[in-house]
């Protein structure tokens, strides 16, 4: 028995434990959540493929295959994350496979601080961004209302919202958070240490 299930209180489903599923924006904090979810006490499904740089200086957290989700017939993969917590971009959550059960964390940030630090890792990267800003921000809240309406509707979903910014300023309140809706047993003392406020770029009360 996992973490996970003690965590849940109950026993394994006849398709396995959830998969603590970790989501959002690109930019959003994810990479953050991830590393409390694992300092917390759940094991993370990742590869460690994509490595640190001065975007992520903490590591992306990342499965590589995944990325892939949209296109791939085969997804049974995912089964070995039951149990586990792993990172999906949001505009692949409608390829989830329906035989697992999903806790979702997803990530909400303010969208000129979303635009601003997917600018600059570009800018790191040498890559021209020839989109518009009042374009994507378009279609981003379009693409996180529908989020939440396939949420609703997906029977093996349950999916909570938190804020990026929120948490940096208050870990700890994040923490007690994700500890109710993952069960009540996470150690919230090193969720909350592994915040790192100082990794808190491009906030919108910086931005020009």
């Amino acid at each position: 028995m996992s973490l996970l299930t003690d965590l849940l209180g109950m026993k394994p489903a006849p398709q396995g434990e959830p998969i603590v599923l970790v989501s959002g924006l690109p930019r959003s904090g994810t990479s953050m959540m991830m590393k409390m979810i694992e300092a917390g006490g759940i094991k993370v499904m990742e590869d460690g493929v994509r490595t640190p740089d001065i975007d992520n200086p903490k590591g992306y957290y990342e499965y590589e295959r995944v990325k892939n989700l949209e296109k791939e017939t085969d997804k049974s993969y995912l089964r070995e994350a039951r149990g586990k917590v792993i990172k999906i971009i949001s505009f692949l959550l409608k390829d989830l496979p329906p035989d697992n059960d999903y806790r979702i964390i997803f990530m909400r940030r303010d969208l000129d601080e979303v635009l601003a630090s997917q600018n600059k890792m570009l800018k790191h990267r040498n890559e021209t961004d020839t989109s518009d800003d009042n374009a994507m921000r378009e279609a981003y809240l379009n693409h996180i209302a529908s989020v939440r309406i396939m949420s609703r509707k997906r029977q093996n979903w349950q999916t909570i919202e938190v804020r990026y910014e929120d948490t940096v300023k208050n870990p700890a309140a994040t923490a007690a958070t994700l500890n109710a809706f993952l069960g009540g047993k996470l150690n919230e003392k090193s969720m909350v240490a592994a915040v790192d406020a100082e990794l808190y770029r491009n906030r919108k009360d910086k931005l020009k």
